[in-house]
């Protein structure tokens, strides 16, 4: 029932209603493939009711669903043949369920985990009086961080966080704001008129022209547990329509060690964070219209998006760049999503 859920958002259903009437309008042999029984009777296929769908749904651990829907997604990313990079890059960060309720009256909050590629490979729920910090490590402890690049934002620049991902053999780029101020000024005051440009890029496009420049130094004694270089990015920002110019500097510390990567790569990273904003989180907003949704029931909020990450990460890893047109492009032949998920 869970397989058949799952294939019902891939064909684009937004909602328990919409995966129920997938499932009771699919096809015998679908029905068949994702293993409902046959009636020995009256030879038919008995699909379960809706309220059957919601009270299964309800009812699922959404910790062991995240796990499965990762190990899944990882394997079928394994299994599609191409080249294993020698660097992972994963972008942390978290959204909010803004039409869910958890305990107190809160909105439901996800703090995800997805590769740059736009693969999702973990989520947690964050507790109802708690915030996105102490989730941080419980998300990536079983992903197997050898290698792997963590990008996040500035919440998570935690001493404790920057430890233990050394302690896993992975690397981090971590952005440093207000809230580590002593860092900041240490960062501000480095001799940046004197060290060497790495890289520059300049794009242009959403009615703005944006002009970035990379500047890394190695430095010995930042206040940051195994921190190597020193980060710090100038943008600048031309609004084509006012003619509005906007510089903004930012200031990051990494534990890569000097020479492992080029500067082009570590602004990739930089940039290839909000990733996990415009490729995930407003997706799930725009095509499948999840802050809109009043799904407030048990564990729902939670098994909708982690099936919304499901769809969304398959159709990334089948090279969709538009996930509202590979929904239809699913929809209109039942073995699309039976095929998608590795059905025959």
């Amino acid at each position: 029932m869970v397989t058949a859920a799952a294939a019902g958002v891939l064909a684009g259903a937004r909602s328990l209603t919409a995966i129920a009437e997938w499932i009771n309008d699919a096809p015998r042999w679908v029905s068949m493939a994702l293993g409902f029984a046959v009636d020995p009777f009256t030879k038919t296929v008995a699909v379960p009711h809706p309220t059957t769908v919601m009270r299964l749904l309800t009812r699922l651990d959404g910790d062991a669903l995240d796990t499965a829907v990762s190990a899944f997604l990882q394997a079928r990313s394994t299994g599609r043949g191409t080249t294993k990079p020698r660097w992972r890059a994963v972008a942390v960060d978290g959204k909010q369920l803004r039409g869910s309720r958890a305990a107190g009256g809160k909105p439901v909050w996800l703090l995800a985990a997805m590769d740059h590629t736009g693969t999702v490979l973990g989520q947690r729920q964050i507790e109802a009086k708690s915030n996105e910090t102490p989730a941080f490590v419980p998300l990536l402890q079983d992903l197997g961080l050898e290698n792997t690049v963590i990008t996040a934002d500035a919440a998570h620049t935690q001493h404790a966080n920057g430890r233990w991902l050394c302690e896993q053999g992975a690397h981090y780029i971590a952005v440093v704001k207000g809230n580590h101020p002593g860092l900041l000024k240490q960062l501000r005051t480095l001799p940046w008129a004197d060290i060497a440009l790495d890289h520059k890029d300049r794009t242009r496009g959403r009615g703005r022209l944006e002009v970035r420049h990379l500047k890394t130094v190695t430095f010995r004694h930042l206040s940051y547990p195994g921190a190597r270089q020193a980060l710090r990015v100038v943008r600048w920002r031309k609004d084509l329509t006012s003619g509005k110019t906007t510089i903004e500097r930012l200031y990051f510390v990494t534990s890569l060690p000097p020479g492992a990567v080029s500067g082009a790569q570590i602004a990739d990273w930089i940039r290839g964070h909000w990733k996990i904003e415009n490729q995930l989180h407003h997706v799930r907003d725009t095509t499948f219209a999840e802050d809109a949704s009043r799904i407030r029931v048990g564990s729902l909020p939670r098994v909708m998006a982690s099936l919304r990450n499901l769809a969304i990460s398959v159709f990334r890893q089948d090279d969709h760049t538009n996930i509202a047109a590979a929904c239809r492009y699913t929809a209109r032949d039942p073995q699309r999503p039976l095929t998608a998920l590795g059905i025959t």
